[in-house]
């Protein structure tokens, strides 16, 4: 009775046992293997029999010679049984069909650096992801031809590759659901996602992303951030509003305010900030008088036209929504001379560039075009840079540059230089219909990018320079009428000059943007 009273059911086997103090299992149960925890029947072994084998075997094993892991070595060799086997015999080097010379093959009867440039190898990447898949889209070739077209092989084949690791995961395979999988996180999207919006797009398969708007976004935010705490909830709402306003402009069809010219506004609202909570000592925009307007203008004086604009609008949303009393803008002028003010060529500078940008064979075709267009047409970077090739007339010799009402008659040097970078752009395997196409837009559809444009005329020795005050304002870049009646008074060699006229009237050439780098020059009517 005392024993059966002392006996208790088994959590482990649930048979009636003394259980032990320490484990509270069996005698049995309480015996496991040190490594797996299965248990074991032997009370003199800590392991189970698996793993007393393994470790049996673990212990017959010694590294191997030659490849250095553990192993059972051979009598013979020495070594383990993979290094011991003989390898597959290697093919005999034939000779190569595309560059004659007697080397090993990797395919379709080519060398391996043949192969590497064979111009079928995407198609047949493609055709093997095709019959990968159980329901291929029916685009895929269409893209394989795509990027095999504005690609290397090796990039080709790259793309080819992600698409198959985009087309074989578990997610939605539309091309919309399938753009926004491909984008990185970050400020670039990536060059697969950017090949797969320009074909998608281009072909009607879906909207474009919204790349522009998430990196104008984020600008604004840095900006609105590097503004004191006790004054950006004013700015955080100025901003609120403007992007209000630019939508509502945007839906409407009339000219809405562009990104830069936002971001523009909100740095001089930062820099307003912080000069007001370290010189001026102020931390609510209530506070503000004219005076410290006027401080703030005084430190940068040839920015003090931009600035002020731009305090004025923001003052006048403080005011109308209560967050100021008074506008300490509204009594501002805006002093500054008449007149043209920007960098002038002498006439022989002017010779020296029509002779390098008509008759040297050296200067790349692009350096040449801008010149050109700046130098005798007033075109300003942006109008090179938007120009197409279904604006050019050949039949006229005309071309259309930015928004200007009438096509531009080109001299026969322009027109000159105009077939020199479209024979150049000819060179390119690309579909981009812009005139001038870098190595970074031949892929694409885009134009070039400013940046580049703001170094093409670093080799003539006059480079349109940046202001520190602003990266768009160049001196010597006045725009606006007085501006076109005062540049390029001393034309190249073989056109009529005529004596300077101050007050000469307009000669209905529209002003150029803001952002361009222009040469200005004293010239004639040209």
């Amino acid at each position: 009775m005392q024993e059966q009273a002392a006996k208790a059911a088994c959590p482990s086997c649930g048979k009636d046992r003394v259980l032990q103090e320490d484990t509270g299992r069996c005698i049995t149960c309480s015996r496991v293997c040190d490594q797996c925890g299965h248990p074991v029947r032997s009370a003199d072994s800590p392991l189970c029999r698996d793993c007393r084998r393994r470790a049996e075997q673990l212990a017959a094993q010694q590294p191997c010679p030659r490849c250095g892991k553990p192993g059972y070595l051979r009598e013979d060799t020495g070594w383990c049984g993979s290094c011991s086997r003989p390898g597959p015999p290697k093919q005999p080097p034939r000779i190569c069909r595309e560059c004659g010379q007697l080397r090993r093959h990797a395919g379709l009867g080519l060398c391996s650096a043949c192969w590497q440039r064979h111009p079928g190898r995407p198609f047949i990447r493609g055709e093997h992801l095709r019959d990968q898949l159980a329901d291929p889209p029916a685009w895929l070739l269409d893209f394989v031809a795509h990027v095999a077209a504005r690609f290397c092989v090796t990039r080709a084949c790259g793309l080819v590759t992600d698409l198959g690791r985009l087309l074989n995961d578990e997610h939605s395979n539309s091309p919309q659901a399938m753009l926004e999988r491909s984008r990185r996180p970050g400020r670039s999207m990536g060059s697969f996602a950017r090949v797969l919006e320009d074909f998608f797009t281009l072909r009607g398969l879906a909207l474009p992303t919204d790349q522009a708007e998430r990196l104008a976004a984020g600008r604004r935010k840095r900006r609105i951030d590097a503004v004191p705490e006790p004054l950006r909830p004013a700015v955080a709402a100025f901003d609120a509003s403007r992007m209000r306003a630019q939508d509502r402009a945007r839906r409407a069809g009339t000219r809405p305010r562009t990104d830069h010219t936002l971001e523009t506004a909100l740095s001089i609202l930062r820099d307003l900030a912080c000069f007001l909570t370290a010189y001026r000592g102020k931390n609510d925009w209530a506070l503000v008088d004219v005076h410290d307007v006027e401080a703030f203008l005084a430190t940068l004086p040839k920015a003090r036209k931009r600035r002020l604009v731009a305090l004025r609008q923001f003052f006048r949303f403080a005011r109308s929504q209560h967050i100021v009393l008074i506008d300490p803008t509204r009594t501002l002028m805006v002093k500054e001379r008449s007149g043209f003010r920007g960098r002038t060529l002498t006439l022989d500078q002017q010779r020296e560039l029509f002779r390098r940008w008509t008759i040297s064979e050296h200067v790349h075709p692009h350096e040449a075009l801008l010149g050109m267009l700046a130098l005798l047409h007033g075109a300003s970077s942006t109008e090179v840079r938007m120009l197409q090739v279904t604006d050019i007339d050949p039949a006229a010799q005309t071309v259309r540059l930015g928004k200007r009402p009438h096509p531009v008659p080109l001299d026969p040097a322009s027109w000159t230089v105009l077939q020199r970078c479209l024979a150049h752009r000819e060179a390119w395997p690309t579909a981009n219909p812009h005139v001038m196409v870098t190595k970074g837009t031949k892929a694409g559809r885009s134009p070039a990018s400013t940046a580049y444009l703001s170094h093409v005329l670093d080799d003539c020795g006059y480079p349109p320079r940046i202001d520190p005050q602003h990266p768009s304002r160049r001196p010597g870049e006045h725009h606006g009428p007085q501006a076109r009646r005062r540049r390029l008074r001393h034309g190249p060699p073989g056109h009529t000059h005529l004596p300077r006229r101050p007050r000469r009237p307009w000669t209905g050439i529209p002003p150029a943007p803001r952002s361009s780098p222009v040469i200005y020059c004293r010239s004639c009517r040209c």
